[in-house]
């Protein structure tokens, strides 16, 4: 279901005497996407020469490990004798020969990923914009642009224009190929050539057919930028997966039950999780205990007592059920977690009952549903310090610092040597002559606390203090911070 793929973004405005507008920020917004996307990505922009080779090397480093390689280029670009270059920053245009010599050679990172082993490969190039000097070389039209290339085997190649045309800058943020290629490139399940026919149809209406977007292409399977989860999942049906849409049958019992778990009032939702029965469950279909698992979640995290009894109970309870609906249950609750009603990524998790249900991670009867929703969560890598579900051993150090009071104040949250201690962008730090005010947590809560916000379950999770810390320990944790990716 996952898939590993690498990407490297440069985008270049900062030259001198020939600054473009927008080329910088669609190298940012590319990145961006690509990211939320689940590629791996190296940004640069205003490159030198320097810059763009030791991107490029890193880039080759990462290539080997990966399924599918990109490469992206918004900034000049030229011909030279047939060979295609794209400008870095301190490219000297003074003369053709300086030109070249001071260039990147496109053909060059061509090579690099083909020799890779990955089995697909893109190129997008938002390059040949109006560069004023070639006039001044005395070039011809056919020399204006990048000259046709041949995309190897597993490749495709993208152009913001047919082969001898310039392309435009924009008039917004973006140029007008990049803010085409931006509109399309979130549309789900569609194939990468087909996309980018949208991506030439939308730029030929944006630029009143004055540019033309080429591509040449030897993939030989299909590519698709943004997978749906209904498409990456298969199991359960989009009603399902996009639970919204979840269509309550009249007469059955289970789907009642849902009807009154969604309701968000505590006075039907208890009743309703503490009165469903064994017929109720095993007599179902997966996509409703599915949608049942995901809305006694809700509920549970809603304060339903009800709900949070099912959940604990959750492994006795269903004991003696079918299989495959039993599993259904607990990927619901696992779904419910992280996505919302309309099937998307939540922007804050559900984590209150994070560990209630990942406590069941540690019976091999569920295997399949954690690794079920780890396989779902892999496409969103940078959205975890560690993809939940892996099952996988933590260890966290806290640094602290004694306050005045004799109190220990956290300074610091290592992951793997790293600081994951940060100013979350939800809250507004009000900070007292230049102290930061804090918040006293006793040591279990705030290990529960570094649970949820990490997403690691806490049998997952070694914590490491600085000091001899029991369960009566006080720690100060600065207000408004979080350990959360």
């Amino acid at each position: 279901m996952s898939r590993k793929m690498t990407a490297l973004v440069i985008g270049n405005s900062n030259y001198p005497g020939l600054e473009l507008k927008n080329a910088t920020n669609d190298s940012e917004d590319i990145a961006s996407k690509l990211s939320e996307f689940g590629f791996s990505v190296i940004h640069v922009s205003n490159a030198t020469k320097k810059d763009i080779d030791e991107a490029v090397n890193s880039f080759r480093d990462n290539l080997n490990s990966n399924d599918v390689g990109l490469f992206y280029f918004a900034g000049h670009g030229m011909q030279i004798d047939g060979v295609n270059y794209i400008n870095a920053v301190d490219t000297d245009f003074s003369s053709e020969i300086d030109a070249k010599y001071s260039s990147y050679p496109l053909n060059k990172i061509i090579e690099t990923m083909e020799r890779s082993d990955n089995k697909t490969n893109i190129i997008i190039l938002d390059a040949c914009r109006n560069n004023p000097y070639e006039r001044a070389w005395d070039r011809g039209p056919a020399q204006k642009g990048l000259a046709p290339l041949f995309a190897p085997k597993g490749t495709i190649i993208a152009y913001a224009t047919s082969p001898g045309e310039v392309a435009s800058d924009g008039r917004g943020r973006n140029g007008s190929y990049t803010e085409a290629l931006l509109k399309h490139i979130t549309s789900p399940d569609i194939p990468i050539e087909e996309m980018f026919k949208r991506v030439r149809n939308t730029l030929a209406v944006s630029t009143k057919n004055k540019q033309t977007s080429w591509e040449h292409t030897s993939l030989s399977g299909d590519f698709f930028f943004n997978i749906s989860l209904v498409t990456t999942i298969g199991k359960y049906a989009r009603e399902s997966i996009v639970d919204q849409l979840f269509h309550i049958k009249p007469g059955d019992n289970l789907h009642y039950i849902i009807s009154k778990l969604k309701n968000h009032d505590w006075y039907s939702q208890n009743p309703a999780a503490r009165g469903v029965t064994f017929d109720d469950l095993n007599n179902s279909d997966i996509d409703s205990a599915f949608v049942f698992g995901r809305n006694i979640y809700q509920a549970s995290c809603g304060s339903a007592n009800g709900a949070t009894e099912f959940i604990a109970g959750f492994r006795e309870k269903t004991n003696g059920i079918k299989d495959e609906l039993r599993i259904s249950i607990l990927e619901g609750m696992l779904f419910e977690i992280f996505f919302n009603s309309k099937g998307e990524l939540r922007e804050r998790f559900k984590s209150s009952k994070f560990n209630a249900v990942f406590d069941y991670q540690q019976y091999p009867e569920f295997d399949e549903s954690f690794k079920f929703i780890s396989d779902i969560l892999a496409i969103y890598p940078n959205r975890f310090h560690l993809i939940p579900g892996k099952n996988r051993n933590v260890s966290i150090d806290i640094v602290t610092e004694v306050n005045a009071e004799d109190e220990r104040k956290v300074m610091g949250v290592y992951l793997s040597g790293v600081n994951i201690l940060r100013i979350s962008q939800d809250f507004y730090i009000y900070e007292e002559d230049g102290e930061v005010p804090y918040e006293a947590l006793m040591k279990p809560r705030f290990e529960q606390r570094l649970s949820e916000e990490t997403l690691i379950p806490l049998h997952n999770l070694t914590i490491n203090f600085d000091f001899d810390a029991g369960n009566k320990s006080k720690i100060l944790f600065p207000y408004g911070y979080t350990v959360a990716k």
